[in-house]
């Protein structure tokens, strides 16, 4: 907001987002904020990283969903009086940066978190070029400085360095930008799970010297500004997230920049097509710690949510309806991963009791993920039973097939592909700036695993630690199916994350797969006799008694070429006794495939089958003879 000779500012306010690359512990810093400020009640009983409190975010770990929440400080550096601290957790994936350049919507500073050992990464690369572009200042918070494998003072260089490069890359478009104001940041040292932050630099490895955390509580206070509005302005208030509550239902998530805004007012409603309509708010409420408390009013500077205008989305503003001002809608990266998302058409749809299986409900709760998730656009398919759903990356599609399982749905979700662009006529598409850490005895495995996915090497550095680090540049469908091979090939010890890097012109074929697949050949129930059989020629994804059908992809075969088997066959009965009877032992325990390992072992003329009871991977065609006919059009096209 521009500073005018009339602008006043609420001291008693400070709006800040915590970012981060993945596992580097903003939710858990959070949680020490919130117990060190008493939000909790005393016989609450409290779970560790309360701001992941999504099924999904608790068992991967990762936050997949910007949230807010409210911590009342009341320590020395408030001067006696209580100073609210709204923190916003975004999360520090890449596939989630339209929850990232929300979240940044709402605030007027950054904590950046480091770990102490892993230094500045991919995603705090990404997170923070958001930040500098939205010209927030930043704090730099070393955590995790207790690690045994901590080196502090590298990885504060590093993260000055970062910081530098991006302020310079960004000073080319924005001349107006303050290199010097940049590279002032203050540092606090932070031991999250510990709650301990200090401002001098502990031993690598020791805790800091403070037995709680304010230096970090601070810092923010001196270093974030306190909201600035105009005391003669109207009304704007800004929506930057949805959520929905049993009792009030949609509810607005916003942060107002002018006025004051009360429950039981009229105000306009500024939509993203331009149309002002003028609605009344008919709740308003407050967040305290991680509750929403009923409010009256609400001042500039303060993050509400409002209920009673049911189409509200985000980007949208309420504005005064004497005097409408709308600001203008939040502006997200263009996607780079499409999926075709449609409905079950496998023999086995809908045996399932209750699930959810018509064209209507896939497509209404596609159009409901729309509304919160403005990274995602779903346009139609020439069948009006399937969807092309375009994202950010494979992570942000596949745990949206997730969610849609864990909610009753069953689904046929192709094979990830990139969203490709046209450039002076010619085929362009995205790249991701991929970062890895392995052991030096991984390099030869990596580099070539890499070069067959039409990655370039730019750097490489060994810190003498007996790791090596390594980015590229690599066409982003090069990354499709890439995790799995790459933790096969580095036996789980390698670390890899990337960011998106821009569009390049297309770089040619990816072999993708070196193996084939095991069809079923017919529809019946897997017996072990024929597994036994047939375990020489490859791994199994199936277990015996397993229902299978034409087309369903029951294996991996050891050969480059697709083989047809009968999955099904029984022993022939006889009054004879072998003696060598058969013994299940010897049959090689079936590999069990997630989602994601799903999506990516799946070939262009494959597709997976998403039951709230089981993944399966099949055929596009399950017609052996169709399919022949298909591969044979498609070889002379």
């Amino acid at each position: 907001m521009p500073v005018t000779s009339t602008t006043a500012q609420r001291a008693d306010l400070r709006n800040v987002a915590i970012v981060a690359h993945v596992d580097h512990g903003k939710t858990t810093i959070v949680d020490a904020m919130l117990q060190q400020t008493h939000a909790f009640s005393s016989h609450g009983e409290v779970e560790e990283r309360v701001m992941d409190s999504g099924d999904l975010e608790r068992e991967k770990g990762i936050t997949i969903l910007a949230k807010n929440t409210t911590v009342f400080y009341d320590g020395p550096s408030a001067e006696g009086e209580t100073i609210t601290i709204n923190v916003i957790d975004t999360p520090g994936h890449a596939d989630f940066g339209g929850e990232v350049e929300r979240g940044l919507s709402m605030v007027d500073g950054v904590v950046l978190l480091v770990d102490a050992s892993e230094g500045p990464l991919p995603q705090t690369r990404f997170v923070l070029r958001k930040a500098l572009e939205a010209k927030l200042p930043v704090i730099l918070v070393v955590n995790k400085v207790d690690r045994p494998d901590a080196r502090i003072e590298e990885v504060v260089h590093e993260s000055m360095d970062l910081l530098l490069g991006l302020a310079s890359d960004i000073s080319e478009d924005d001349p107006d930008l303050d290199l010097d104001a940049v590279l002032d940041v203050p540092v606090v040292y932070a031991a999250g799970r510990d709650g301990r932050a200090s401002l001098t630099q502990p031993e690598n490895g020791g805790l800091p010297d403070n037995e709680d955390l304010e230096p970090l509580f601070a810092t923010i206070i001196k270093h974030v500004p306190a909201p600035s509005y105009d005391p003669e302005g109207v009304l704007q208030a800004h929506v930057t997230n949805l959520d929905a509550s049993p009792f009030l239902g949609r509810l607005a998530l916003l942060r107002i920049f002018n006025g004051t805004l009360r429950k039981g007012q009229t105000v306009a409603w500024a939509r993203a097509d331009g149309e002002l309509k003028n609605v009344r708010i008919s709740e308003l409420l407050a967040t305290k710690g991680l509750d929403r408390v009923p409010a009256e009013s609400a001042g500039p500077g303060e993050i509400v949510a409002v209920a009673g205008i049911e189409d509200i989305t985000i980007g949208e503003t309420l504005t005064d309806p004497e005097n409408p001002q709308p600001l203008p809608l939040i502006t997200v990266d263009d996607p780079a991963i499409s999926m075709t998302i449609g409905i079950n058409t496998s023999p086995l749809a809908g045996r399932a009791k209750g699930t959810k299986v018509t064209a209507r409900q896939v497509k209404d709760r596609l159009d409901k993920e729309l509304v919160g998730n403005v990274s995602l656009k779903v346009l139609p398919t020439q069948r009006p039973d399937a969807w092309e759903v375009q994202g950010r990356g494979e992570l942000a599609l596949a745990i949206l097939v997730e969610q849609m399982r864990r909610e009753g749905f069953e689904l046929t979700a192709g094979k990830p592909q990139v969203v490709t662009k046209t450039v002076d006529g010619k085929v362009h598409e995205p790249y991701e700036h991929m970062t890895i850490d392995v052991p030096d005895e991984f390099l030869g495995a990596v580099t070539q695993l890499m070069a067959g996915r039409k990655g370039r090497m730019e750097a490489m550095a060994n810190h003498g630690t007996g790791w090596v680090r390594m980015e590229f540049k690599v066409p982003a469908r090069g990354l499709i199916g890439f995790r799995t091979k790459f933790l096969t090939e580095t036996r789980g010890a390698g670390i890899a994350s990337s960011y998106a890097d821009g569009y390049e012109p297309w770089a040619g074929d990816i072999e993708y797969r070196t193996n084939g697949s095991m069809i079923a050949d017919r529809a019946g129930v897997v017996t072990p006799f024929a597994m036994i059989n047939l375990q020489e020629r490859g791994a199994f994804f199936v277990e015996p008694t397993s229902e299978v059908y034409e087309g369903m992809i029951v294996g991996e075969n050891a050969r480059a070429d697709d083989m047809d088997v009968n999955i099904t066959k029984e022993k022939k009965l006889t009054n004879m006794r072998a003696a060598s009877s058969d013994t299940f032992e010897n049959l090689t325990p079936p590999r069990k495939l997630t989602l994601e390992e799903s999506l990516e072992f799946a070939r262009e003329d494959e597709c997976v089958e998403v039951t709230p009871d089981a993944i399966r991977i099949r055929k596009v065609i399950l017609d052996a003879n169709e399919r022949l006919k298909a591969n044979r059009a498609r070889a002379r096209a």
